[in-house]
């Protein structure tokens, strides 16, 4: 768990994204506002983490994830709660909640190179865990399209702070801080109905 607070700094890197249907990726010199999980009435999935955990492990048994840990966040003034998931030394999954509801406004896998022997198999493991967290929200995707759009949305992302993708009612999220870590994350939005 000693490399826990850096994944969670740098799953908290996403709280500072900004806030559009398809945001241009953002390089290391561009301010963030506020992500778009932080903002008042954002939405959130119809779910628990635990509810989560419990339908995610059961479709993806080759990439469990275990209990999730609350984080002391005493010093946020975001008004969520939030936790991680250890999965190994180099691969952490995180999530905000909704206070009061607990439901989820944000899922991250993040994974942490660590130079060495065991860093391209670590990095294999994170992309799945990724691919698998993707599938999740896409159901009937397969295992190759998933690992598809999971390196579409990495390439999209590749060396931005930010980058991010609407589709449907899921906005795909990419934060890749070069040897310091690559996140990805899903998140509800909103969906309106177009003004005639």
């Amino acid at each position: 768990m000693k490399n826990l607070p850096v994944a969670l700094l740098l799953g908290l890197a996403l709280t500072f994204p900004a806030w559009a249907e398809d945001a241009p990726a953002l390089d290391r010199s561009d301010h963030l506002p506020a992500a778009p999980y932080l903002l008042a009435g954002a939405p959130t999935f119809d779910m628990t983490v635990a509810q989560f955990r419990e339908k995610y492990n059961a479709a993806n048994p080759n990439e469990p994830l275990q209990e999730y840990r609350a984080i002391d966040s005493r010093g946020d003034k975001s008004n969520l709660t939030r936790a991680a998931s250890k999965i190994s030394e180099t691969l952490y999954a995180s999530t905000a909640l909704e206070q009061g509801t607990g439901k989820i406004k944000t899922l991250q896998i993040t994974w942490l190179p660590v130079p060495g022997p065991d860093m391209k198999a670590a990095q294999a493991r994170a992309m799945d865990y990724m691919t698998a967290l993707l599938r999740f929200f896409i159901p009937g995707l397969s295992a190759e399209d998933g690992r598809k759009k999971l390196d579409s949305l990495l390439s999209a992302g590749k060396g931005a702070r930010y980058f991010a993708r609407t589709e449907g009612a899921l906005r795909f999220v990419v934060a890749d801080n070069g040897d310091k870590g690559l996140t990805f994350a899903i998140e509800p939005i909103k969906l309106a109905l177009a003004t005639p």
